[in-house]
């Protein structure tokens, strides 16, 4: 009998099909959890997850035509069909088939495997017991598997998670807001999900982890090897503390096409995703329209009307993305039916606590000068025992005074008035 590399390079008998049901939590322990890999070929599960992890290899991400294959023929076929390099499937050229044949040619998905256990990576198939079922929405664009750095279960996590996405070269009012959305919704409880990029993204994932909260980055690369090289160590402290995701084989490298095919994940893991900052032309726009299509919650952080790198941000705005400018706001879309946001109320003024008969009586002040408490009461349509009374009552309190037959307001309330605000 042939080792299980043997028989997924097609040098021997390749088992399993192509449905999520043949799938079992045993292949996620044989890539991530010690098992080891020989022991793991004699199950059609673990023929399936090498078969997935070869195609990883193969296939670029969100690549629908390979998926509709993989749904339609099953994985051991395909895999099968790509390492013979005979006549090409359906839905792709002559000189594109040689080009996957020719990466076919060159995977070796059980040194991948042995690879991503050394940097202490697991492998996480559909149907597995960690794989999150959102992902499924993707439909043929959906994800091979994912490789997986961290301890937490990616399903467990997902089910509670936010995307906080936006531009690179952000501002300090884009990192400010990223950091405390992030911090918020990580002290509620909530998974903060980004791509560990420079800009909004950092500051998402700094936040949450200097708020002790739980944060996931979704790589356009190898998990094993962070980018941008800046985050190498911010990557490895995700790692440690969160999960680091990706779909792309150990020390696979990333690409413009690989950073925009990333942000499907992102938008299908999570329960919505809020934009802070993003010009016109900005990767972030492309999470958010994935999450529109996906039928999750797109938010977006308003900024300067004048800032290019918020009128990404505003055009979203003006269509069916909901305005947000703090976690609660997030947690009242996103969350379980009754998290709803406090009430929105400017600052606490002294005249706030008056009796509101007595607010009335105050505002039938004039700005200047006195006015005779039947005027007062006039105004303030009261008696004029009821108003002499509350005018006393205002008098004790600072708020007013009395000149002969005349009250007026103090000196103080007089500036807070000429001054513009309301002392009522």
């Amino acid at each position: 009998m042939g080792s299980c590399d043997d028989r997924v390079r097609g040098e021997g008998p390749v088992r399993g099909g192509g449905s999520a049901r043949d799938d079992g939590p045993h292949a996620v322990q044989a890539a991530g959890e010690g098992r080891d890999d020989d022991a793991a070929c004699g199950t059609q599960a673990g023929d399936e997850l090498l078969g997935r992890v070869f195609l990883t290899r193969v296939i670029e991400p969100g690549d629908e035509t390979a998926g509709r294959w993989v749904r339609e023929r099953g994985v051991a076929d395909v895999v099968r069909r790509l390492r013979e390099g005979g006549r090409a499937l359906p839905g792709v050229s002559a000189k594109r088939w040689a080009g996957l044949c020719a990466r076919a040619g060159r995977a070796e998905p059980r040194r991948d495997l042995t690879a991503a256990r050394a940097a202490g990576v697991r492998f996480v198939a559909p149907g597995t017991a960690e794989w999150p079922r959102q992902l499924d929405d993707l439909g043929d664009a959906r994800p091979l598997g994912l490789w997986v750095r961290g301890g937490p279960s990616l399903r467990m996590w997902a089910l509670r998670s936010v995307a906080v996405v936006g531009a690179r070269a952000c501002t300090e009012y884009g990192a400010h807001m990223a950091a405390t959305l992030a911090a918020g919704l990580a002290e509620r409880g909530w998974v903060v999900v980004s791509g560990g990029a420079y800009g909004v993204d950092g500051a998402a994932h700094r936040g949450a982890l200097g708020a002790g909260g739980a944060t996931a980055a979704v790589l356009a690369c190898g998990v094993d090897r962070p980018y941008p090289p800046g985050h190498t160590g911010l990557i490895t402290r995700i790692a440690e503390q969160g999960l680091v995701i990706g779909e792309l084989p150990p020390g696979d490298h990333p690409t413009p096409s690989r950073f925009v095919l990333r942000n499907r994940v992102i938008a299908a893991l999570t329960r919505g995703t809020v934009v802070v900052e993003a010009a016109y032309r900005s990767g972030s726009l492309v999470t958010a329209r994935a999450a529109q299509r996906l039928g999750r919650h797109t938010m977006g952080v308003p900024g300067p009307a004048t800032s290019a790198l918020s009128a990404g941000v505003h055009e979203l705005l003006r269509g069916d993305a909901v305005l947000v400018s703090d976690a609660a706001e997030v947690v009242e879309l996103v969350g379980d039916m009754g998290e709803l946001p406090p009430d929105r109320r400017g600052p606490v003024l002294p005249t706030d606590l008056l009796e509101p008969r007595t607010r009335q009586v105050l505002a039938g002040l004039p700005a200047r000068g006195t006015a005779a408490a039947a005027d007062v009461a006039r105004r303030a349509q009261t008696t004029q025992d009821d108003a002499i009374a509350r005018l006393y009552e205002l008098r004790a309190l600072g708020y007013v005074e009395r000149h002969g037959d005349g009250w007026m307001l103090t000196r103080q309330m007089m500036i807070s008035v000429r001054e513009g605000r309301d002392p009522y």
